[in-house]
């Protein structure tokens, strides 16, 4: 029996675990609360190598099953080594950060995987009213058949001694050039397996393919672009520190409503009858909603007018307030000839009367009247509006025209 089993608790292990039981305890939580993957697991990163460096050398070991850590003269890392010390031998690093280089001459730590990005492409409907969707991929993994080794006897590479690589030097004339290649025996692993030793699971790799379903929530009020972060899920390679997969959500186009932020806006077609008289138009929403638009009598709504629908655009990401919906509106006037003089009297006797003409000399006037442009003509009136436009906006070297804003 133990005198007491905290260090054994910070590992996960029993008092009984073996030598490689308790390694490999360490390895995996060292991995999972460094500093630099878990700044806010300090403290814990400290406790789990503080029982590391006890638990794994046998002779403090024995003192503290015996005595507890009163036995080990007040339980410091003795010897002065602290926990990046530690995680840094362990892992071969030179001390030079969490997965950055190590001293001169050293190998670095574990160094962070890669992340994967996936496009999740959501219409604007799921993004007004959240979505839960289901995503499955294909993932590398360590073999937890030989818990990423590759085999029961691995051994360094003498070829390139570990490094994966070889450097050799070419004389040319007076000048030495350096060359690196992938070693050869190995093909850059820096380690040898021999066949018959080899994880029959993985077949030496170190690593098998997984199928991994991820369930993604979309938040009501996510834009175009975000990003659904799952840490450390991405591909696993021995000692390196798995990337994140990234999910970034793509809205599709609306057939009929746009979004510039929050906001919502829908381009409404109204006939002139109700444009002046006012009237009511359906609009179906994001949720199924059908909203009845009412234009009230005498209004008056022109053509390139915008309204505003308060607290009908879009639910602003985890917040409880919506944005606008913005009608801009176009007017269906009429067909030409559309009525007869009797009805065009009537409409004489109701709307606004004309504005008087200036009085003009008999002499001097003389009476024209409109046309309908042929394809010359309207070929040249465009010519003549691109013109027009360049003169605004300091084309031949002008100052530029601002519109003026109401």
């Amino acid at each position: 029996m133990v005198k007491e089993t905290k260090l054994y608790d910070s590992l996960g292990v029993d008092p009984s675990a073996t030598d490689s039981e308790i390694k490999k305890a360490y390895r995996k939580l060292a991995l999972k609360y460094h500093p630099d993957k878990n700044p806010n697991e300090g403290e814990k990163f400290k406790e789990i190598s503080h029982a590391y460096e006890i638990l794994s050398d046998g002779e403090k070991r024995e003192i503290y099953d015996r005595a507890g850590e009163e036995g080990l003269n007040g339980g410091g890392m003795e010897g002065g080594m602290t926990a990046e010390d530690l995680f840094s031998h362990f892992f071969g690093g030179g001390g030079g950060g969490f997965g950055g280089g190590g001293r001169r001459g050293q190998p670095a730590g574990p160094r962070r995987g890669k992340d994967t990005a996936y496009v999740l492409k959501v219409s604007l409907e799921e993004l007004y009213k959240g979505k839960t969707t289901k995503l499955a991929f294909n993932k590398t993994i360590l073999c937890s058949k030989c818990d990423g080794k590759g085999g029961k006897d691995v051994r360094t590479c003498s070829g390139c001694n570990g490094q994966g690589i070889k450097v050799t030097l070419r004389h040319l004339g007076p000048m030495v050039q350096q060359i690196q290649q992938t070693c050869s025996e190995c093909n850059g692993a820096g380690q040898i397996i021999p066949e018959k030793s080899r994880c029959k699971g993985c077949n030496g790799q170190k690593t098998v393919s997984e199928r991994k379903v991820f369930e993604v929530h979309v938040d009501k009020g996510m834009k175009d672009g975000q990003k659904i972060v799952f840490n450390g899920e991405a591909d696993q390679a021995p000692d390196t520190i798995p990337g994140d997969v990234v999910i970034v959500v793509e809205e599709k186009p609306h057939p009929y409503l746009k979004r510039k932020g929050d906001d919502l806006y829908y381009d409404a077609k109204i006939d002139l009858l109700t444009a002046l008289a006012g009237g009511k138009f359906h609009l179906k929403h994001l949720d199924d909603r059908k909203l009845v638009v009412n234009i009230l009598p005498g209004e008056v709504i022109k053509p390139g007018d915008t309204k505003c629908i308060t607290g009908e655009g879009m639910p602003s990401y985890r917040h409880h307030n919506n944005g606008n919906l913005f009608i801009n509106f176009q007017i269906d006037f009429p067909a030409a000839n559309w009525t007869n003089p009797e009805t065009i009297a009537q409409l004489e006797a109701i709307l606004p009367a004309r504005p008087a003409l200036s009085p003009v000399p008999e002499t001097e006037a003389e009476e024209v009247y409109l046309s309908n442009l042929d394809a010359s003509q309207k070929s040249r009136a465009h010519n003549m509006e691109g013109d027009s436009d360049d003169e605004m906006h300091g084309g031949h070297g002008g100052p530029g025209v601002q519109c003026a804003q109401q």
